[in-house]
């Protein structure tokens, strides 16, 4: 190795490890997404949890996308009609949907399938209790 060399990988290490020691809030976007620590999610509104968790795959306002995998649109789901249906998928995943809601509390995933149910289109207003949720797991 070439002193320069040497030199060049020791900045990238040094950065490497600066970035590690910010900690998860420095790596969050502008759009105030911020990282949960642990294994749970910190989020506790359904809006914010939709944008921490679900709107990578399933877009910003649940048009859904097609790439890597299938992410289908929440956006005027029929299939969110029945609260049962989402609260099974977001604990247990479906297809390309890991099982998220493992990683949630009941208040958490009923206010994340509530938002959806309510929002990009959707106008299901039976809402889900943690009660429906706990009962789902």
């Amino acid at each position: 190795m070439t002193e320069k060399s040497i030199r060049s990988f020791g900045l990238l290490a040094a950065s490497l490890f600066a970035t590690a020691l910010a900690g998860p809030a420095a790596l969050a976007d502008s759009a105030g997404i911020t990282l949960s620590e642990g294994d749970k999610f910190g989020e506790k509104s359904g809006e914010e949890l939709y944008a921490s968790v679900c709107a990578a795959c399933h877009m910003d306002q649940g048009q859904g996308a097609t790439g890597a995998g299938n992410y289908p649109a929440l956006a005027g789901n029929e299939n969110l009609a029945a609260g049962s249906y989402p609260v099974y998928v977001v604990l247990h995943g479906f297809k390309n949907m890991p099982a998220v809601g493992q990683m949630m509390s009941d208040e958490q995933v009923a206010a994340v399938v509530n938002y959806v149910r309510t929002h990009f289109g959707n106008d299901y207003q039976d809402a889900v209790k943690p009660e429906d949720v706990a009962a789902s797991r």
